[in-house]
């Protein structure tokens, strides 16, 4: 992997790297993925498996599957508890949380998917005031 794009978890025990072209990057604002991320949404990026690689601490990955969703799983560092990559049921695509990610990966989302199950209090952040770092109190 030449020009990979690194990530890790927030502790450092868990790091891996991505290759591109991806398969897809976008937010999910199904219920599952905010629960996941508590957040209004997860940030995905769709990596195929060759071209993905653990850099170290996959033995601290613990994976989660919900055993009715036939797309949604999750993955997290069982040192910090950080939201690392998973691999779909099919074998061929790691699911990568580009919050994770320590380097830009070049693409940015293209869509937003189940918008309609976004939160009720989702506020689209150009409409949010905006501040370089935490403003004074």
């Amino acid at each position: 992997m030449s020009d990979a794009t690194r990530g890790s978890c927030v502790c450092g025990a868990v790091a891996f790297r991505i290759e591109g072209p991806y398969r897809g990057f976008q937010y999910c604002h199904c219920s599952r993925c905010r629960k996941k991320t508590g957040s209004s949404h997860a940030a995905n990026v769709f990596v195929p498996v060759t071209q993905f690689a653990w850099e170290r601490g996959e033995d601290k990955v613990k994976r989660f599957e919900l055993p009715e969703a036939k797309y949604w799983s999750t993955a997290f560092c069982t040192s910090c508890g950080s939201a690392v990559p998973w691999l779909t049921r099919n074998g061929k695509v790691m699911v990568v949380g580009a919050g994770a990610l320590d380097e830009d990966p070049g693409v940015q989302p293209t869509r937003s998917v189940f918008f309609g199950s976004r939160a009720p209090w989702y506020v689209h952040v150009s409409d949010l005031e905006m501040f370089e770092t935490l403003p004074d109190s």
